[in-house]
């Protein structure tokens, strides 16, 4: 038996859509579900529900022989996984941001201040630009950091940019950019080869194409 992590929220329903196609349908899952596991018929394999962050957790330590997670959760955790496949989907990215205006602004006697809730990501970033940073780590609206004064920027995943408009925030810099990712536990890949085998080429056969996937990002590249 496979057991699947998927990411709650906004990757789900995309990631639902796809294992479907694929012929990995579970009855009653759906995004507004409010199970944690789920049984897919005919198919010996469990879907687990969790948060995005621990996807990797459970794949990484074999509690999940795979699992459905953004690049930009990878980034940032660094795990020890198999990464065999990019599903095109969830496309986004990582971005430096600015009140507008102070795009340029730098302090000159001490650290910029920098509000995230990708840490090492941001650090990474900063230290490679040769820019000393304090990092801030925070957990949500984390595009409030620089309009009350708590911080000069801020790393966050941005999709349609409108949130940043909202709060006269500016793009700096793009870091990386995110799709949703499919990511196997190595021991497992071993163990169970030929059922995860079939499993990642089924979804390669149904996830978007290159041509696809160019289509539907022109728009948000612009934003």
């Amino acid at each position: 038996m496979l057991t699947i992590a998927l990411s709650k929220g906004k990757l789900l329903e995309p990631t639902l859509k796809l294992l479907r196609r694929a012929g990995y349908a579970s009855p009653g899952l759906s995004a507004e579900s409010r199970r944690l596991v789920y049984a897919c018929p005919g198919r010996d394999m469990t879907l687990l529900i969790v948060r995005p962050s621990d996807v990797p957790t459970y794949v990484e330590y074999g509690a999940a022989d795979a699992g459905i997670v953004g690049k930009d959760v990878l980034l940032e955790q660094d795990c020890d996984v198999y990464e065999p496949l990019d599903l095109r989907f969830g496309a986004c990215r990582i971005s430096v941001a600015a009140l507008r205006g102070r795009e340029s602004r730098t302090r000159l006697s001490s650290k910029i201040r920098v509000a995230t809730k990708y840490p090492n990501i941001a650090e990474r970033y900063f230290n490679r630009m040769g820019i000393p940073v304090e990092i801030i780590k925070l957990y949500g609206s984390i595009e409030l950091a620089p309009v009350v004064g708590l911080a000069d920027r801020i790393v966050d995943l941005v999709e349609t940019g409108k949130t940043l408009k909202a709060h006269d925030l500016t793009e700096v810099e793009v870091i990386a950019r995110s799709t949703a990712r499919l990511i196997v536990n190595r021991a497992s890949l071993k163990m169970k080869h030929e059922a995860l085998t079939e499993f990642i080429s089924r979804l390669r056969s149904q996830a978007p194409s290159n041509s696809q996937t160019m289509r539907s990002g022109r728009s948000r590249r612009l934003c």
